[in-house]
C-alpha cells in the first residue's frame, strides 16, 4: 500500500490541503502521495514557530546541544533507512545516499557543539573618553522564526545546514522542502520528536514553492529566510523579504583551473578528481566540476583523460551498488541540457564523449570548442557535463574564471606558489579550493557565493551568526553616589 504523508505543525501531524504523486526519477513508480499545505497552513506554520520560539528561546544552551546530540544519533542509527529514502526519492546512488548520511550526521554533531560555543566579546568602551566608568559586553540573541527553503539533491544535507544551525542558535523554523523530496525532511520530524524537540520548533510542510514562496518569505513573523536554489527565484525571495535577513545559495558554473608543468601521472591523477567532482550525482550540486580551464601544454591530454573516465562510469539504478549516473532529476532538466547540448553544436562545440540521452538520464559529457556565450559554459548546466578549455597564461586563465555571472567556488591545481596566491587574491568567488576541485566541502567551513551565487554564508557555524542578532549591554558605574 502507497503511503500518504502529512505535514508536521505544531508537532502534529497535520492533513494537507490536498495530495500529489511522488514518483521516483530512476523507473517512475509511485512512491508515496504527499500531502501539500496551502498558503493557510503555511501560516499555521509560521504562528506555531512563532509560539514556540517563545519558550525555545530561553532553552539553555546544554539543552539543545543534547537534543542535536540525540538526532545525530538517532539519524546514524536509521542510516541505512534514511539512504534508501535519499536514493529513491532524489534517484541518487545508493554509495552517494550513504555518503550524504554520513555527513548529515556530522552536520549535526558540528552543530551540537556550536550550540555551547555561542560566544560574544567585550567592547573597551573607555577607548573614547566619554566611556570611562562603562563596561560593556556584546552578545548574540536569536533572530525568531527560520523559514528554510531547500532543494532536492541533497535532501538531508542541506536541509541539517538549515535546521541544525537554526536550533543551535535557539531559533524555530519552518521547513518547506523541494517538491521531489519530502519524505526525507519528513523523516525529521521522527528524529527530531524523539529527540525531545519541542513542540512547534520545527514544522514540516511540503508544498509548491509559486503557492508558499511569498508566505514564507514576507510573513510579518518570519525573522529570517534561507533559501538554496536558482538565481530567479532567489532574486523574488529577497523582493518578498525587504528587510528581513536572508541566507541565499544559488548555484555556480564552477572553474577548475589546471596549471602547466604536471608529470602524466599527477595530471592523470588530477583527471580522477576532476572527474568525481564533475560527475558525481549526474553533476547534481552547486559546486559541480564545468568549466575546466588547462594550460595548452596539457589540454589535449588532459581532455582524453578526463573523457576516458567519464566513458568508464555506469549507469542504472539507484540502489545497485554498481551504479555511478542515474536519471537527472526529471524530464524538464533532460530537455533543458539537450537543448543546451544542440546549441553548443550548432556553434562549433566538440563532443568528446558522452552526451546521449536515454529518457532523463543523460551520459557523462565531455565538450572542447564550446563558445563562452553557449548556455554549457555561461550558465549552471546541473548536469553531468564538463567544458575544456585551453589557456596560455596564467593572467587569462584567472580572466576567463572570472567571466561568470557566478562566484561560489573555484578549483586550481598548480605547483607555482606565485600562481596559487594570484589564484587566491583575483578569482572572484566565495572559497578558492588550491591543488582541489571546486567541488570540495566540508560541513564546517563556510560556504556561500558572490555575484548571481548569492549571498550570506553556510558553515554551521557561520550560519549561526546569520540566524543571530548582536545586542550590546552597556554598564554605566559611580552614576548613584553613596
Amino acid at each position: 500500500m502507497i503511503q500518504t504523508t502529512k505535514l508536521w505543525i505544531g508537532g502534529k501531524w497535520v492533513e494537507g490541503s490536498r495530495t500529489e504523486p511522488l514518483q521516483a526519477s530512476y523507473g517512475g513508480e509511485c512512491l508515496a502521495e504527499i500531502r501539500y499545505a496551502s498558503k493557510e497552513q503555511a501560516v499555521q506554520a509560521v504562528i506555531a514557530a512563532r509560539d514556540a520560539f517563545r519558550e525555545f528561546r530561553a532553552v539553555p544552551a546544554h539543552r539543545r546541544s543534547s537534543i542535536l546530540y540525540q538526532a545525530a544519533d538517532l539519524l546514524e542509527r536509521r542510516s541505512a533507512e534514511a539512504a534508501e529514502i535519499a536514493a529513491l526519492e532524489a534517484g541518487k546512488p545508493i554509495k552517494a545516499a550513504r555518503a550524504e548520511i554520513a555527513r548529515t550526521v556530522q552536520t549535526y554533531l558540528f552543530a551540537a557543539e556550536a550550540a555551547r560555543n555561542l560566544r560574544g566579546e567585550t567592547i573597551p568602551m573607555d577607548a573614547a573618553p566619554r566611556g570611562e566608568g562603562r563596561r560593556a559586553m556584546l552578545g548574540r540573541e536569536p533572530v525568531g522564526v527560520v523559514s528554510a527553503i531547500t532543494p532536492f539533491n541533497f535532501p538531508f544535507n542541506l536541509v541539517a545546514h538549515k535546521v541544525g544551525p537554526a536550533i543551535a542558535a535557539g531559533n524555530s523554523i519552518v521547513l518547506k522542502p523541494a517538491e521531489q523530496t519530502p519524505l526525507s525532511a519528513l523523516f525529521l520530524a521522527e528524529l527530531f520528536e524523539e529527540a525531545g524537540l519541542p513542540d512547534g520548533v520545527l514544522n514540516i510542510i511540503p508544498g509548491s514553492g509559486k503557492e508558499l514562496g511569498e508566505t514564507l518569505s514576507s510573513h510579518p513573523d518570519i525573522a529570517f529566510v534561507t533559501f538554496t536554489g536558482s538565481p530567479e527565484v532567489g532574486r523574488q525571495i529577497r523582493a518578498q523579504a525587504g528587510l528581513r535577513k536572508v541566507t541565499l545559495e544559488l548555484g555556480s558554473n564552477s572553474p577548475l583551473l589546471i596549471d602547466r608543468g604536471f608529470s602524466p601521472e599527477e595530471l592523470a591523477a588530477i583527471a580522477d578528481e576532476a572527474a568525481a567532482g564533475a560527475f558525481a550525482y549526474n553533476g547534481q550540486v552547486c559546486i559541480s566540476v564545468q568549466r575546466v580551464l588547462v594550460h595548452e601544454e596539457h589540454c589535449e591530454a588532459f581532455t582524453e583523460l578526463l573523457a576516458e573516465r567519464a566513458r568508464k562510469l555506469t549507469a542504472g539504478d539507484p540502489l545497485d551498488e554498481r551504479t555511478d549516473i542515474t536519471p537527472l532529476i526529471n524530464a524538464r532538466a533532460a530537455e533543458r541540457l539537450k537543448s543546451w547540448l544542440e546549441r553548443a553544436k550548432e556553434g562549433g562545440a566538440r563532443v568528446r564523449c558522452g552526451g546521449q540521452f536515454d529518457g532523463s538520464l543523460m551520459m557523462p559529457a565531455v565538450l572542447t570548442d564550446v563558445p563562452e556565450n553557449a548556455e554549457l559554459s555561461c550558465e549552471e548546466a546541473f548536469g553531468p557535463v564538463a567544458v575544456v578549455s585551453p589557456f596560455g597564461s596564467w593572467e587569462e586563465a584567472i580572466a576567463a574564471a572570472n567571466r561568470s555571472r557566478f562566484g561560489l567556488q573555484a578549483g586550481v591545481f598548480t605547483k607555482h606558489m606565485e600562481h596559487a596566491l594570484q589564484a587566491a587574491d583575483r578569482l572572484h568567488c566565495g572559497g578558492v579550493m588550491i591543488n582541489d576541485v571546486p567541488t570540495f566541502r566540508l560541513d564546517h567551513m563556510p560556504y556561500g557565493g558572490v555575484k548571481d551565487s548569492g549571498s550570506g554564508r553556510e558553515g554551521v557555524r557561520y550560519a549561526m551568526e546569520e540566524m543571530t542578532e548582536p545586542k550590546l549591554v552597556s554598564f554605566r558605574s559611580g552614576f548613584f553616589k553613596g
